[in-house]
């Protein structure tokens, strides 16, 4: 019996010791290897501050600042370290009313009685100096330093997009961002959103029971810094970019150039248009809500999402199409009595061969034309022969996006084979159902950089690269690779030196040219205007050119919508922007003024 009661003292004292043992490894364990546990429980008199990256800096192709930063802040409360305050000197110091302070506090509260979250947005540097005074009297509040972005020039902003705050959908689709945190919308903003966000830091403080900051924490040995955005190197000529801006203003429609050797747009305007600091800071909602609803639908980037038939413009490609398919020569002639069947066209001499057809712009040279693409004997039938046509087209890019950094592009519409089975039964379709499509009218549609980027293909003589809008990221100048790689197209380099022969001539030829109004001194101008029909109105005026003939630096398409004739006003904006780019200036003024003066939009 003794035995027995020795042995279990003996064990209720080893539980005793082992239960002592493990306490003291657990104690030694939290308190000296694991720092982090201590951390955790110092949450209550830390204060982890979130140090936002700059976002990187935006240049246009000759080193000029498009858009940088400027200094911001956010007020930030931890509803759970407010003490008693006064409500009314506070909203007072803020300028806000009692009713949007009890707002805000609810939605903290409900976001987190521990973490913080931002009360007021983007206060101004005024109401910020004046609290970093009094900040003390207001424990449970701090102020955030971020930043906002700022233009140089109030131009461009369908091209660079805007920056805005990260919403529920994005906090539960990116688990990078958090609330509070800013995304890039549109733009190059959206596009480069990576790049351009940097990595953010964060900054531990010791906090008293006032809320105010003591010191850092750890002698700031658990701190990260925060790391910039990478700048990016744009391929838009700013002061190109402004001038198009100014010849369509007080009109719809778009300008797109593009540097052929290269891809890189230029110049990209859509009008109407904004300013770009209105969506900004905290009035950006109230002003996204006012564009939004403006009936002249200033957001809609006419130039990417706008599907236009391209008129007389479309020509040249399928003059290159039934030239390759060897269905015509250079010298083959057709004759035109003011049109061809139902399709009219103006006056003129005639016949004409290709180079005249271009020139003079004629209706019945390329129905003709596109007539025999279609009813080719090599070809089993018409709706074959069509899938051949619609093939160039696509290696044009027609009927599909590109592929560029921009994040809106639309694919315009080249009608499939399936189109025209469906409306008229298969095989019950012939050239003649479809001929509008030989002068761009018709079912097609295409987007206005899809018709830049033809131009540059054609200047080019036969291929193209991607257009995009981004020349590098970061100081390496390194260009993405899906960028420089070349688009063959399967026409023969002749055929499309005939072409520009054409497009030259309709510049800079005799009696019967159509775009003689685009000529400018010492640079010869390939042009081809076009008139697209507008079944809601007056008729869209289009025209297309290049420059200079034999070495293209500048391939640009202007569409200016319900305006009628190419040559009456597209034509003249084009010449102008392309003697801008090629020569710093403008010779004729009293064009530039017509232009500049002009208002279409008047009701």
């Amino acid at each position: 019996m003794k035995d027995s009661f020795i042995n279990r003292k003996y064990i209720i004292i080893a539980i005793i010791v082992l239960s002592c043992l493990s306490l003291i490894a657990r104690l030694f364990v939290i308190q000296v290897v694991k720092d982090s546990y201590r951390l955790s429980a110092d949450n209550n008199v830390l204060r982890y501050i979130t140090q936002y990256p700059a976002r990187g800096l935006i240049y246009d192709r000759n080193g000029k600042l498009i858009v940088f930063n400027q200094a911001a802040y956010d007020l930030m409360v931890v509803p759970g370290q407010i003490s008693k305050i006064d409500t009314a000197s506070f909203c007072s110091l803020l300028g806000i009313t009692g009713e949007l302070f009890r707002e805000r506090m609810k939605i903290a509260i409900n976001y987190s009685r521990r973490a913080p979250s931002v009360f007021l947005k983007q206060i101004s540097d005024q109401t910020y100096a004046r609290l970093q005074e009094k900040m003390f009297m207001y424990p449970g509040f701090y102020v955030q330093p971020r930043t906002l972005r700022k233009y140089s020039k109030p131009v461009a902003a369908h091209v660079l997009g805007y920056v805005s705050e990260v919403d529920d959908g994005i906090l539960k689709k990116i688990p990078y961002y958090k609330p509070g945190d800013y995304i890039g919308k549109s733009g190059l903003e959206e596009s480069y959103e990576k790049e351009l966000r940097g990595k953010r830091g964060v900054k531990i403080y010791m906090v008293d029971v006032f809320s105010r900051i003591k010191g850092s924490y750890a002698d700031g040995k658990l701190d990260t810094l925060a790391v910039q955005g990478s700048d990016i190197i744009s391929g838009i000529d700013l002061d190109l970019q402004e001038y198009g801006e100014l010849l369509m203003r007080n009109k719809r429609g778009s300008i797109v150039a593009i540097e052929p050797k290269t891809g890189e747009v230029l110049t990209l305007v859509s009008s109407p248009n904004y300013n770009p600091d209105l969506l900004v800071g905290r009035i950006r909602s109230g002003n996204f809500e006012s564009l939004s609803a403006d009936t002249l639908k200033p957001l809609f980037n006419r130039a990417l999402m706008a599907s236009y038939p391209p008129g007389s413009t479309f020509k040249p490609i399928n003059g290159l199409i039934a030239l390759q398919e060897q269905v015509i020569l250079p010298s083959t002639q057709f004759g035109c009595d003011r049109g061809y069947l139902f399709v009219g066209c103006h006056s003129h001499s005639s016949p004409l061969n290709l180079e005249n057809a271009i020139m003079m712009s004629c209706n019945s040279y390329f129905c003709q034309s596109f007539r025999k693409i279609l009813e080719n004997p090599k070809y089993p039938s018409v709706s074959s022969a069509y899938q051949k046509w619609k093939g160039y087209l696509n290696e044009f890019g027609f009927g599909s996006k590109l592929g560029t950094d921009f994040v809106n592009e639309l694919p315009g519409f080249i009608p499939p084979v399936t189109y025209y089975d469906k409306y008229y039964g298969v095989n019950r379709w012939k050239a003649l159902t479809v001929v509008s499509l030989a002068i761009g009218q018709g079912e097609i549609g295409t987007t206005p950089l899809q018709m830049a980027n033809m131009t540059a293909a054609i200047a080019n003589r036969g291929y193209y690269y991607t257009p995009h809008i981004v020349k590098s990221v970061g100081t390496s100048g390194n260009t993405n690779p899906r960028f420089t790689e070349k688009h063959l197209i399967n026409i023969d380099t002749a055929n499309f030196e005939e072409i520009i022969r054409g497009m030259e001539a309709a510049v800079n030829g005799g009696a019967g040219k159509t775009a003689g109004v685009a000529a400018i001194k010492d640079i010869i101008v390939c042009g081809k205007t076009g008139t697209a029909q507008n079944p809601h109105g007056k008729e869209h005026s289009v025209f297309i050119a290049f420059a200079p003939k034999d070495d293209p630096k500048i391939a640009i398409m202007v569409f200016v919508e319900n305006a009628g004739f190419g040559a009456t006003f597209a034509a003249p904006i084009a010449s102008l922007m392309i003697e801008k780019y090629l020569k710093g200036e403008i010779a004729n003024k009293p064009r530039e003024e017509t232009i500049l003066n002009l208002n279409l939009m008047k009701p």
